[in-house]
């Protein structure tokens, strides 16, 4: 799943690509109103969060533009502006949430998580829609969550796509460029770090001792594997 970021502030811009990143979405970047519309043409992203005080084009025009060719589309608002009727115009243009500057990271991924259960509904094909065990683990794919020895627990796209496929290979030992290609895409040029990376903070989420993972399991050399 796609994020188009539209933010003129390079370090808020850099700081949600990250964010998006770690939580398993792809993400495009504009720094100005103008090229934001370009991006989103030439792109076509899942999402779109646009800042409001932007050059060229500000965010307001640049969601009026998007709303003429895509009605629904997701669109979150980020603005340092917090007055009340920029609040009520941004909603009355289209906009589905608005965010505030500062904001925290788990603030901004609930949202985006709220917009893709809301926008992208069971019936999304990139994701698997029946709800699977891995041992206390329920997993939700349609309310991107896991519920772990009942206790609810937010999930990305990709966190899902990889709990899927382990559990469909149960057992199997799936080295990375398969993990890669199934749940990143054909097209992504793998790297290891990153895989790892994501794969440290799953389990952060999901085991009951992340440095003794029990439900992902490294394989040296390999890659991972599920063992139920």
């Amino acid at each position: 799943m796609k994020i188009l970021v539209a933010e003129d502030d390079k370090y808020t811009r850099d700081g949600l690509v990250e964010i998006f990143s770690q939580e398993g979405y792809e993400t495009v970047t504009a720094g100005n109103g103008k090229e934001a519309l370009n991006v989103f043409k030439n792109e076509k992203p899942d999402i779109v969060c646009l800042d409001i005080m932007m050059p060229l084009i500000n965010g307001f025009d640049v969601c009026k533009e998007i709303r003429k060719s895509e009605l629904n589309i997701p669109i979150l608002f980020i603005s340092a502006k917090s007055e009340e009727i920029d609040t009520v115009l941004g909603l009355e243009l289209g906009a589905d949430d608005y965010i505030i500057k500062p904001f925290g990271i788990k603030e901004i991924v609930a949202r985006i998580r709220a917009l893709t259960r809301r926008c992208y509904p069971s019936t999304n094909p990139t994701l698997p829609s029946t709800p699977f065990h891995m041992l206390n683990l329920r997993i939700v794919p349609s309310e991107l969550k896991v519920y772990k020895d009942d206790k609810p627990i937010d999930l990305g796209p990709k966190d899902v796509k990889i709990l899927q496929l382990l559990y469909q290979s149960k057992g199997q030992a799936l080295d990375r460029e398969t993990i890669f290609d199934v749940c990143w895409g054909l097209d992504y040029m793998p790297n290891t770090r990153t895989l790892d990376q994501h794969i440290s903070q799953l389990r952060k989420k999901i085991e009951t001792d992340p440095r003794n993972p029990v439900i992902i399991r490294t394989v040296p050399g390999v890659g991972y594997r599920y063992d139920e």
